[in-house]
């Protein structure tokens, strides 16, 4: 709307809450030099004080929101399950949630649930009953249906990175998996490859199944029917990777190039590959999924689909917070885009 700052809100004509990021980007300081400044830290010099205290006057920044959320029965805690918190997937959504939580003067309360239903049920119960407002959940064990009972009881939660289909009741914030693998694959024929084969994670989850779509699409697209045995089944860990590629390297025609449906799948295949006394790509390409920090560090370095995993933590608070101001929604399913990242792992087949 004209004339407004960016500040205000079109929303019933009331000026919406600033976040401690907006403090800091008006003040051209950090977010950390804020928080000290609103927590009355004397270790910020008088004239940086000075200008933050400005800003917070001018656009109303209110620095108490923690006592305020206790006034009307909140805790200021949001709950977090995660399966591990080590593996740089799981940390990455981790820190896009924490980072988003701490602009919110939010505290965060980390569960690790080791992919135990019975640990993940008992943690939510703990968090559910008055110990936090909310709760962020990763890969959840529990069933669509038990998530939902959780919502018939008044609980407030997220998903992030569903394992399997969810009901449309229950908000959950993914990648767009089909896109990513589409992406992959055309960029796999695109250098010539059509023997291309396709290491996928446990079958039933809902990542696996939405990138098999994108990789049937992609063949289906150049008149190629998907060969069963160039499909081998993988559980995301790369141990798993090399015994699916020793699988596919023993056949009486191997593949030219290799679609991983993780980056640890497609650290296991180069490994694999290697082992056998074969170089990637000038034998054998390979594409991962997921955009790891270690993606970066193996050599050759690998072409993988980019999930933008802080970013879905991050969205995954913004529709928590919503979620308990009792917001509106058109859909509580919210889906990031994929993008691949083209590095050393892929070249045109060999002759």
């Amino acid at each position: 709307m004209a004339g407004m700052t960016g500040l205000e809100t079109a929303a019933a004509g009331r000026p919406r809450r600033i976040t401690i990021r907006e403090v800091a980007d008006l003040a051209g300081v950090s977010i950390a030099t804020v928080s000290r400044v609103v927590n009355g830290r004397d270790d910020v010099a008088v004239e940086t004080r000075e200008l933050v205290q400005r800003v917070i006057q001018q656009h109303g920044y209110t620095t108490n929101r923690t006592a305020r959320s206790l006034s009307a029965g909140r805790t200021g805690l949001i709950g977090m399950l995660v399966p591990l918190v080590h593996p740089a997937y799981f940390s990455s959504i981790l820190g896009g949630a924490a980072e988003a939580l701490y602009e919110r003067d939010l505290r965060l309360l980390l569960s690790p649930t080791q992919h135990l239903h019975d640990r993940e049920v008992s943690l939510l119960e703990r968090l559910a009953h008055g110990a936090t407002d909310g709760a962020l959940i990763v890969l959840p064990e529990e069933s669509s249906d038990e998530l939902e009972s959780l919502l018939d009881d008044g609980y407030r939660f997220v998903v992030v990175d569903p394992r399997e289909r969810l009901h449309e009741r229950v908000p959950a914030v993914s990648a767009a998996n089909a896109s990513g693998a589409d992406q992959a694959m055309r960029h796999l024929l695109g250098l010539g490859h059509r023997r291309i084969a396709a290491i996928t994670g446990p079958s039933t989850w809902v990542a696996t199944l939405d990138r098999r779509t994108g990789y049937d699409a992609a063949l289906a697209a150049v008149g190629i029917l998907t060969d069963p045995e160039l499909v081998v089944e993988g559980d995301f860990e790369i141990p798993g990777g090399v015994a699916a590629t020793e699988r596919l390297l023993d056949l009486a025609e191997p593949p030219t190039a290799i679609f991983a449906f993780n980056d640890n799948l497609a650290i296991g295949a180069a490994r694999a590959v290697q082992a056998r006394g074969l170089r990637v790509p000038d034998d054998l390409s390979i594409v991962g999924f997921d955009d790891t920090e270690h993606a970066t560090l193996v050599t050759p370095t690998l072409t993988t689909v980019r999930q933008p995993l802080a970013e879905m933590g991050r969205m995954a608070v913004s529709l928590l917070t919503r979620l308990l101001e009792r917001q509106s929604f058109e859909t509580l399913h919210v889906e990031l885009a994929t993008r691949l990242l083209v590095r050393e792992s892929t070249a045109p087949p060999a002759p």
